[in-house]
């Protein structure tokens, strides 16, 4: 029973710490539903600034502030401080988004301010990856986990979360749009994005009590020099391949977001009612979680690598299923939304689950958080990329109304997924259950060779370190005056 208990206090502190990244998958969601309700209750007469492009990819800005900036601070000033700041910048912003309002009612100055809100809510966003991720992944190797569910737990607690969010942020307007009616839209944007307040204030005093992780009192270099020569020197190959492999994965997820409009108007007939278009924004987000939950373990039983170079084969091989028999799928709509939920799913399985843990699991724990948040800002900056560069990519393969311009990104996706399997191939190590604690040990032992004095990493009241053995000596006092150690 002791022992249920410890396992389940364990697993609740994973998910303390991942469960926040629901509130990115609601919020980089539910935009788009916003989006398309200020067209429908303002249009874009008499408006001055791009605000519909603007707003939807003004978060990703904000994202990659947030996950450089808070990579730094999550190794240097803590984890803890990490999450509960990002947790608050998400909750009073979500806030301010919906409260948006301009200067004697000027819809300019209400489309700024909710611009603005929309840029520093993604810091918070971004903020979450290198301080909730990161504490999650340290997390999952305390005790209490079996090793055989280490890597399951952290993406069960993250990558799922944000799925979830996905689900729930595209749920939400089309509920609130059945409350309010057609003559009440602003009613339904304004919650839609207020709501947010509610998992990110909920999350806010979930995290209240809890400590540092274990991982981070132990080797953390909080109160010492980052050496970050060596640091580079020896993580640079790893942290290319998994930024690169970020930054492909992001680069097809986030645009192939507008192939949901091909299947909304196939089955619809181009119905533009907001139940039908909201509804079926629903059942496309909803691909997205058999592949997550399924992959989630696998990941134990194949091992990140193995399972993330899998899902990319698949998904390009589904890719180019689409490709080759597009003219015939699109005749057969059930098909094709089939066909193209499990490409998603399989994205969820491979590149959508493992990424994250790869990332976070690879690097050491004195440096994980700006390991952790390079990586995450690289794949944000393809996912800007792509939502830029598709539209004219299907353009310049013929237009959305040829067939050719509607399969061109497809064979573009299914190419650069067999690139990303080759990059995670040659250049991501493999990660085995307790790497990170012996990845810190090897960590130790490389900068004791090149001079540093490993005595003074760890924080003050640490009790236990990894030695270059593999092993963690118990009775270790670290004197906060004259920072030295003494193994008793």
């Amino acid at each position: 029973m002791a022992g249920k208990k410890v396992a389940l206090s364990s697993v609740s502190l994973i998910f303390a710490c991942g469960t926040a990244l629901f509130s990115d998958g609601y919020a980089n969601n539910v935009i788009g539903s916003v989006n398309t309700l200020l067209k429908r209750i303002y249009g874009t007469s008499g408006i001055t600034t791009n605000y519909s492009t603007t707003l939807s990819s003004v978060a990703f800005a904000g994202t990659v502030v947030g996950m450089l900036t808070f990579g730094y601070l999550s190794d240097k000033v803590g984890r803890k401080f990490g999450m509960m700041s990002a947790t608050g910048i998400v909750a009073v912003f979500s806030g301010l988004s919906a409260a948006s309002s301009g200067a004697n009612k000027s819809l300019d100055g209400m489309l700024a301010m909710l611009i603005a809100c929309r840029f520093l809510l993604g810091i918070g966003v971004g903020a979450e990856y290198p301080c909730g991720s990161v504490s999650a992944s340290e997390q999952s190797e305390e005790e209490g986990i079996a090793k055989n569910s280490h890597h399951r737990w952290l993406v069960l607690a993250t990558n799922t979360m944000i799925d979830v969010g996905f689900v729930v942020g595209a749920f939400v307007p089309l509920v609130l749009y059945w409350i309010f009616g057609n003559n009440h839209l602003r009613a339904v944007w304004r919650l839609s994005l207020g709501l947010g307040v509610i998992p990110a204030a909920a999350v806010f005093i979930w995290r209240l009590r809890m400590e540092e992780p274990t991982r981070y009192k132990r080797d953390s270099m909080k109160n010492v020099r980052i050496p970050y020569g060596l640091v580079i020197k020896r993580y640079w190959r790893g942290l290319l391949g998994i930024s690169l492999a970020w930054f492909i994965y992001d680069f097809i997820t986030y645009p192939f977001g507008l192939y949901s409009s091909t299947i909304t108007d196939s089955v619809t007939g181009g119905n533009s009612s907001l139940t039908v278009v909201f509804g079926w924004n629903v059942v496309i987000n909803l691909f997205y979680i058999p592949g997550t939950v399924v992959g989630a373990f696998f990941v134990d039983l194949m091992g990140p690598k193995t399972t993330m170079i899998t899902g990319l084969l698949a998904q390009a091989f589904i890719g180019f299923i689409m490709s080759g028999l597009y003219t015939q799928l699109s005749q057969h709509i059930g098909a094709f939304a089939v066909v193209y939920g499990i490409f998603l799913s399989f994205g969820e399985f491979g590149p959508g689950n493992c990424v994250g843990v790869l990332s976070a699991k690879s690097g050491p724990t004195a440096v994980r958080g700006q390991y952790y948040g390079v990586a995450a800002a690289i794949g944000k900056i393809g996912a800007f990329i792509g939502t830029w560069v598709f539209p004219i990519m299907i353009t310049d393969f013929g237009g959305s109304s040829s067939s050719k311009g509607n399969t061109g990104p497809f064979w573009v996706a299914s190419g650069l997924a067999i690139l990303s399997a080759l990059i995670v191939y040659f250049l991501v190590k493999p990660l085995d259950p307790d790497g990170m604690k012996e990845e810190d040990a090897k960590f130790r032992a490389y900068l004791e060779a090149h001079g540093f004095d490993v005595s003074l990493m760890g924080l003050p009241e640490t009790e236990t370190v990894s030695y270059a053995d593999g092993k963690e000596r118990d009775s270790v006092i670290k004197d906060a005056d004259s920072a030295t150690k003494v193994a008793v």
